[in-house]
């Protein structure tokens, strides 16, 4: 036998492994690093150690998207959990009686609370209204926020207004009604910071980041080289096809 296949194998550093429905989930640093960050900012060990244990913690999954890490320059590094995440966790407590919301619009002279996230064009949009109820509660737990704070006027803001506010509303109720569980736990919606980035996205920026692809480019320095002349048996746009999915590398997260 070997050396190599006596040396132990290289575990990645802060390894952790659990479960969530049933499903293994095992992150580390390396693994948090390229997957399941966003932004152009080096999220520190002590970012990832934080991240680690509260998604352990609260039994999130990160690899169906219910937690990521947003880290731009020198900012502080940010939790993300979607809304889904949140309410998987309220649904879960035993105390959890149902939650109801809708937006606060300006219809001619009159402020109104309308439930769901449905409004006229003749409408203006003015934020969005929730309220989380708990069996142990008299009072439900409302929550009331402003479009006019949370609107990035960008991204899916700018197409869906409504949908997007009305998250914020809900999940800030939900985070009231739910200290213990969903306290530290915040929406992208809330952030502010704009992910319009995917996972595939950082994915490609690392494989460039590490030179992934310097054979490509080595290759293509034989172009310089004289080439024997050649006598084409068909036709130019068959014997040299365009490369039509050639991408350039552009800036990002």
């Amino acid at each position: 036998m070997s050396k190599e296949q006596n040396a132990p194998a290289v575990q990645d550093k802060g390894t952790v492994t659990y479960q969530v429905a049933g499903q293994d989930v095992k992150l580390s640093y390396q693994i948090v690093r390229d997957f399941l960050t966003k932004g152009n900012g080096q999220v520190s060990d002590q970012d990832l150690v934080q991240f680690i244990s509260i998604c352990k913690y609260n039994q999130l999954n990160p690899f169906l998207n219910e937690a990521y890490l947003v880290k731009f320059g020198t900012t502080p590094a940010q939790m993300i959990v979607s809304k889904e995440a949140l309410m998987k966790r309220a649904e879960a407590n035993d105390q959890y009686d149902g939650l109801k919301g809708g937006l606060i619009i300006q219809r001619e002279n009159q402020i109104l609370e309308i439930e769901g996230n449905f409004h006229l064009k003749t409408d203006t949009l003015l934020g969005a209204w929730a309220e989380v109820y708990r069996k142990d509660r008299k009072f439900p737990v409302i929550a009331k926020v402003s479009l006019e704070e949370y609107d990035k006027k960008q991204s899916s803001w700018n197409e869906k207004k409504s949908t997007m506010i009305g998250k914020v509303a809900k999940v800030q109720a939900l985070r009231e009604a739910f200290p213990a569980q969903l306290g530290a736990m915040y929406t992208q919606e809330e952030s502010n910071n704009t992910i319009d980035a995917e996972y595939t996205e950082v994915k490609v920026a690392n494989e460039i980041k590490s030179e992934a692809n310097k054979t490509v480019f080595e290759i293509a320095d034989v172009a310089d080289e004289p080439q024997k002349e050649v006598i084409p048996t068909a036709s130019a746009e068959i014997a040299f096809p365009k490369d039509e999915n050639k991408v350039s590398a552009g800036p990002n997260f």
